[in-house]
């Protein structure tokens, strides 16, 4: 059987009919988390109306903060809310409730991913919603979960993921060294995928039974999940000590190189016992299949400082563009540490549609990172902008039934 998601992965959805043909999802969220779930239905053929409050998502601004580096390009709203269309809504006012209810009533999905608290003065919480539509399903994003004391309490993925769950701590170069800090959006994204994968089971069940659903997921249970090797261990009782910096690494053959250009790479030699014979020569070091200290697994651990030692010269005596050869022709696995700037030019990224074309005269990208799951023979959308600020307001409220009179109404209260 031969793959097939990636023969036309800009194919029209007129070709082909889309996973989510006829669904409508709301996205009443705000920065990253929420709004993948429904930019990943969006690729996949829903309608997604994006809707923002008078001042706009905060997220907009992103690539102002500090240590972001500024573009005229809006690259993180373009693409978190691509292939979606932009309204804005007061909700403070009831006539921007009133509307967003009667939105509400046509459509399938509604995702949100704001605080408890400000659901409750919105009056946007499930009961409020399925009041309008039973069959509705309701996707939450939380910091810390549903329930329990910190459940209303905010939180960002750097916080709530990275931080909380043991990720931050463990993940350091050394023992001595400080925490290491997440990037922007780092768990958001992954977390966007978990909220998207709920949502679609609610859905298959709602085929099935006719029956809405509230369905949820937060921050700290994706960190969680994400560490679960390590949090599980301390669950059973065992604890993981932090590792031990790269030159006093435990298993020399599961370690971090530099090779003599200054390129980094990650070695994995699995399994060890048959690899290393193969490993010895496509180094040309046989004779260290001789020595002692590394004739059995147990042994070169026992002696891994003295290894990681001889391997740092060895992989320093060439340039990355050496190894790489001599590894895929031996089947060693290996993980160039990529740089942003290998990005653009990766073939297999490109390829695999990893990152996907965008055709669209007011981006300037020609690429736009995809959302990172597929299904054969169900093409997903090319990308398109992501909307200005209420671009697509008077647009939907008629296709959504308001009349001319009623969206001049709003217009005019500010709503």
């Amino acid at each position: 059987m031969t793959s097939t998601h990636n023969e036309n992965p800009t194919q029209d959805a007129a070709q082909s009919e889309m996973l989510f043909d006829g669904l409508t999802v709301l996205d009443v969220a705000s920065f990253i988390a929420g709004p993948t779930a429904a930019t990943i239905m969006g690729d996949f053929g829903a309608r997604v109306i994006k809707i923002e409050p008078p001042e706009g998502d905060t997220f907009r601004a992103s690539p102002d903060a500090a240590g972001n580096p500024p573009y005229q390009e809006r690259y993180s709203w373009l693409v978190d809310n691509r292939n979606k269309r932009g309204i804005v809504l007061d909700l403070k006012q009831e006539a921007g409730h009133a509307a967003l209810m009667r939105l509400a009533t046509q459509a399938d999905v509604f995702v949100t991913n704001y605080p408890f608290p400000v659901r409750e003065r919105l009056g946007i919480e499930y009961e409020d919603v399925k009041a309008h539509n039973p069959t509705l399903i309701y996707a939450s994003l939380t910091a810390y979960g549903e329930t329990g004391p910190e459940a209303r309490s905010t939180g960002f993925d750097s916080t709530a993921l990275w931080a909380r769950t043991g990720l931050m701590d463990m993940v350091r170069p050394f023992p001595e060294a400080p925490p290491a800090r997440s990037l922007p959006g780092m768990g958001d994204h992954p977390t966007g995928v978990a909220l998207f994968g709920a949502i679609a089971a609610a859905l298959y069940r709602r085929e099935r039974t006719g029956r809405g659903s509230y369905v949820s997921s937060s921050l700290m249970a994706n960190g969680l999940w994400w560490n679960a090797f390590q949090a599980q261990a301390m669950l059973c009782g065992t604890e993981f000590e932090r590792r031990p910096g790269r030159e006093a690494a435990t298993n020399a053959l599961h370690n971090l190189y530099v090779a003599a250009d200054g390129r980094w790479f990650h070695l994995v030699l699995i399994p060890e016992e048959r690899r290393w014979p193969t490993f010895v020569q496509a180094i040309e070091r046989p004779e260290l299949a001789a020595d002692p200290r590394f004739a059995t697994a147990s042994e070169r651990h026992v002696n891994a400082k003295a290894l990681i030692g001889i391997l740092d010269q060895v992989f320093a005596s060439k340039p990355w563009s050496a190894w790489k050869p001599i590894f895929e022709s031996n089947v060693i696995t290996y993980g160039l540490v990529g740089q942003l700037a290998d990005i653009p030019g990766d073939e297999q990224m490109l390829a695999s549609d990893a990152i996907t074309p965008i055709d669209d005269e007011r981006v300037k990208a020609k690429y736009l990172v995809n959302s990172p799951l597929w299904i054969a023979d169900t093409p997903k959308r090319a990308p398109m902008a992501a909307p200005t600020l209420g671009e697509h307001t008077d647009e939907v409220l008629r296709e959504m039934g308001f009349s001319a009179a009623e969206i001049r109404s709003l217009a005019d209260s500010g709503v």
